[in-house]
């Protein structure tokens, strides 16, 4: 067993530390939102900020939100940086993309390891212990890092370093993709006047599947729980068109689904689950009399 520090307890990181600590690793928990700390009292030693929580771990994992947060807990005041000794690990859960997971590493004293090993899956996979994660290391430090992340799900080693924030981001890119085709393909069944029901039967079984078994419930209730917010997602597009521009590439479709994601934030809806930009493609490829909108005339 290994000592643990955990920085970040959203949706998915509080689940991920409690299993951390049920598993029998000696976890040390920290969070900007003090709540979700102390709700994990009851399995693991509360930190007051970052620096306090890495002294001594072997491992300290980073499960936030945006590259500015990394840079916030990493480098801010008492953040984790300035504690860190060689040997330790760092391994960063996130999704904020290669180039500022590389940036933060390099900042790092001299010795300690960094490793990105972002996840996929939601709040069940994560207390499950299901997630995939996408993990860039040399096969040494993925050795060393992969029986802690195996109390956590699948890991996977996708290449070297930074392949793992590079990985997660072609990944959540399909995702994203995969459910605004899911909204314009029902909001063209809806203007065809074709049964609801009937579509999303066909849907389950068609090259979008995975995505429309998963969000079925949402787009049939017109409710969207979070599971991975609408935020977070179009954060992550956000970042796939830097990525993009970086590597000299134009992407057409990612822009476009980056476009109805920033949309659906635009009309508040960033709380709620990223299958809520199915309600804004509806809304929006209709006017205000509720008639199909002229192809012609969509902005």
């Amino acid at each position: 067993m290994s000592t643990v520090a955990f920085l970040g307890l959203g949706l998915m990181g509080s689940q991920m530390a409690r299993r951390l600590a049920e598993a029998g690793h000696e976890v040390t928990v920290w969070n900007r939102t003090t709540e979700r700390s102390t709700s994990l009292a009851d399995v693991a030693e509360v930190a007051e900020c970052p620096a306090t929580a890495v002294k001594g771990a072997q491992f300290v994992v980073t499960m936030l939100a945006t590259p500015e947060a990394i840079e916030e807990v990493a480098f801010g005041e008492e953040g984790m940086a300035a504690a860190l000794a060689p040997g330790q690990v760092w391994i960063d859960m996130s999704t904020i993309g290669p180039d500022a997971f590389g940036a933060a590493a390099a900042r790092l004293p001299t010795g300690v390891i960094a490793v990105d090993a972002p996840v996929r899956g939601s709040v069940p996979e994560a207390t499950g212990g299901r997630l995939q994660i996408y993990v860039g290391a040399d096969n040494s430090t993925f050795q060393l890092v992969r029986p802690l992340l195996s109390t956590l799900g699948q890991p996977r080693q996708v290449g070297p370093f930074g392949a793992g924030a590079a990985t997660k981001l072609i990944v959540n890119l399909s995702l994203v993709a995969s459910m605004v085709a899911f909204g314009e393909a029902m909001a063209l069944a809806d203007a065809l006047d074709l049964d609801q029901a009937t579509i999303l039967d066909v849907l389950a079984d068609s090259p979008i599947g995975a995505t429309v078994r998963a969000k079925r419930a949402n787009i049939e209730a017109s409710e969207y729980p979070p599971s991975f917010k609408l935020e977070l997602a179009t954060k992550d597009m956000q970042l796939v068109d830097r990525a993009a521009e970086a590597a000299g590439l134009q992407l057409p479709a990612a822009s476009a689904a980056r476009r109805w994601m920033e949309s659906a934030v635009a009309e508040g809806a960033g709380g709620q689950d990223f299958s809520v930009v199915a309600a804004t493609i509806a809304n929006a490829v209709r006017d205000t009399n509720g008639s199909p909108v002229v192809v012609g005339e969509i902005a």
